[in-house]
Order: C-alpha cells, then structure tokens, then sequence
C-alpha cells in the first residue's frame, strides 16, 4: 500500500452547513489539524482549507473542499495536480447513510452508494481510479425521498455526541495507519 499523503474532508461550503450531517468529514479533519496544532487556510486556487500536518514522520496535506458537495472532485482534482498525488494516496472522509451515528468504517475503493461528493471525485480523478475512504456513520431517515432534507440538516444532540466520539476513536486510527498499517487501523475501528 502506498502511503497517504492527502486526507480530504467532504462537506458544503458555508455558515448554514457547518452542523449538518453532511459535513461529518470535515468535522473530522478539522480535528484532525486541531490535534496537530494546524490550523486549516483558504486556498482559493485549491478550492479548499488546507493544511499539512506529519502523522509518524510522513507529510500528509488536508483539504476540506470549498465548493459545494457535488462538485468536490474539482478540489481533490486541484490537490492532486499540484501536488502530483495518485488516487490510491488519497483519504475521503464522508458521512454515510448506511451505518448509524457511532459507527465509522474504512474502505478501498468500490461504488459511490449514491454519495454526490464521491461521484465527483470518481469522475474527476478518473472512474476507475480507487482511493481509500473513511465512512462516518450518520444514519438513514428511514424513506428515500427523506435524504436530502436528513443530511443538510444537524443530528440531535445524542447522535451529534455519538457521531463525535466516533471521530475521535477514527483519528487515533488514522494515526494508526501511519504508525503501524491499515490492517491494524481496520482491526482497532471495526
């Protein structure tokens, strides 16, 4: 396995989205560049926050992208160009629907679940490209047509807390990775 030199954090852009579900990967890498004193920049040619931290002697840059969900593969494609990353290099963070608040699960490669971030980055980066992914548990409002209006809103607080617990045990794996391997990272988070 290639390292990872790039964690992304999906999310939309702007005050009215910061606490809704569909921003659970940028909650992360924002604590993710807390935890390691850096604090995230605008990068306006990278569409984006960045900022670069080193998680067991290796450089890795996060980006949260600035431009709305479903065009977030213009960021990852910026990132990548000018830093010469390869998709397999690559960590996105995103929330998803099919595991409860409390649950977080890792994953290479494979199908987009419907997830409009990943589309784009997918079709940005290549369709057959495969990246890693960190998969934070939000939940599922239980009908289809109920999606949208679920995500773009905030949790309770209950599944707020869970979902930010979960957070924290997924950045002590995420250091993992890069202490030990992704093996070791799947077994302590699964």
């Amino acid at each position: 396995m290639k390292p990872i030199k790039l964690i992304v954090g999906l999310a939309n852009p702007g005050a009215q989205y910061e606490k809704t579900r569909h921003n659970a990967g940028a909650w992360f890498v924002e604590k993710l560049a807390e935890r390691h004193n850096q604090s995230l920049q605008e990068n306006l040619k990278l569409l984006g926050y960045t900022a670069k931290i080193t998680l067991a002697n290796y450089p890795v840059r996060l980006l949260i992208p600035t431009t709305f969900m479903n065009l977030s593969g213009n960021a990852v494609k910026a990132m990548t160009n000018f830093y010469h990353f390869l998709a397999e290099e690559i960590l996105v963070v995103h929330d998803e629907l099919d595991f409860l608040p409390g649950v977080a699960k890792f994953k290479f490669g494979g199908g987009n679940g419907g997830h409009n971030g990943l589309k784009d980055i997918q079709k940005k980066l290549d369709n057959n490209a495969n990246f890693h992914r960190l998969r934070i548990g939000i939940g599922h409002p239980g009908e289809r047509n109920k999606v949208m209006d679920f995500v773009l809103s905030p949790p309770p607080l209950s599944e707020k807390k869970r979902i930010d617990d979960v957070i924290d045990k997924s950045l002590c794996c995420t250091e993992l990775i890069f202490k030990e391997n992704m093996a070791t990272a799947i077994q302590n988070l699964h």
